[in-house]
């Protein structure tokens, strides 16, 4: 960690090149207050250096550096963008079955004055408000609460909104026992005749089923240093190579980051982040958000429902290729 004047900052692996520059700073800002001395000067091109090296390093991250930033501690949760993009926000809990699920949490609010449903994973900034939210990896109970939301958001006519940061759904016995498998499976179905626009957006982590449990979107979005797989990097590195190391070659292979998903248009677009990854400006990553929610509400407001449900459907068939091959009979 490497702090300038009261701001600190957790610096990743790739990243410590510029703790020594950071150090620096907070040397000079200390030195400049105790001392009563004029180092505007010196801390300014201090600053300045920062920042160039901080924008180089990001400008050639690896897809395993960039899985280091979707998953970074301070990274923007669904509550942090609710706050600061909607207003409103009333939290629905439950799921009417069984219990509330915190590592889902989702509601009604506004933008502007536009009624929207919100259902977002929410991950911790710290190690006891992730255990209570279970590291974002939701229980059937979370998918069913967000069933909820869906079908109230589908009676009212509020356009979906919904964020993805997870890890993967939870994959403990309990989990399994309560009908993970059919909780997913079951989302998937009603997203995909939801009669009411819905807007994805990869915030971090888009892990397997437990992201695409609240997924199934007219439009997908990324942040740029989100990542979406089917499988995390270490779980493929132990399946195929039957070793978790090899979890950097997996991240290439797997091509689960924003330009190589839209080249192969499994999403739709990529919403840039501030300098540094969203964790470094909260304000500025979630006002990017809420300018492509804003055009995707303005684009989807005159859409016919049937219109609206057909795109969705289509989208998904279309995803992939395969080839068929007719074998002789003897």
């Amino acid at each position: 960690m490497a702090e300038t004047g009261t701001k600190k900052k957790i610096l990743l692996e790739f990243e410590k090149p510029l703790a020594e520059i950071y150090d620096k700073i907070a040397e000079l800002e200390t030195l400049a207050r105790e001392q009563n001395l004029n180092l505007d000067k010196e801390i300014s091109e201090m600053k300045e250096r920062a920042a160039v090296t901080e924008r180089k390093t990001f400008q050639s991250l690896s897809p395993s550096q960039i899985v280091q930033v979707a998953r970074h501690q301070l990274r923007p949760s669904t509550l942090d963008y609710i706050r600061l993009i909607f207003t409103d926000f009333v939290e629905l809990k439950g799921d009417r079955l069984f219990g509330d699920d915190p590592a889902i949490v989702g509601g009604l609010a506004f933008l502007a004055q536009q009624p929207v449903a919100i259902i977002g994973h929410q991950k911790g900034h710290d190690t006891r408000e992730n255990i209570y939210r279970n590291f974002g990896m939701p229980q059937p109970e979370g998918y069913r609460k967000a069933l909820r939301i869906m079908r109230t958001a589908e009676k009212f006519g509020f356009p979906l909104i919904t964020l993805i940061d997870t890890p993967g759904a939870f994959p403990g016995l309990g989990a399994e026992e309560r009908g993970q498998a059919e909780a997913i499976a079951h989302n998937l179905l009603e997203m995909s005749q939801l009669q009411t626009p819905i807007l994805s957006i990869v915030t971090g982590e888009g892990g397997s089923g437990g992201a695409l449990g609240i997924a199934v979107a007219n439009k997908v979005l990324m942040l740029a240093y989100a990542v979406y797989s089917v499988i995390s990097p270490e779980a493929c590195g132990s399946i195929l190579w039957r070793n978790a190391a090899q979890a950097e070659t997996a991240a290439s292979a797997l091509k689960i980051t924003a330009p190589d998903l839209l080249k192969l248009k499994i999403i739709d677009g990529i919403i840039p982040e501030p300098q540094g990854g969203a964790h470094n400006n909260h304000e500025a990553a979630a006002q990017n958000l809420r300018q492509e929610i804003e055009k995707f509400l303005a684009e989807y407001k005159t859409k016919a429902t049937a219109e609206i449900t057909a795109e969705r459907y289509d989208k998904f068939r279309q995803m992939g290729f395969f080839k068929t091959a007719v074998d002789n009979i003897y």
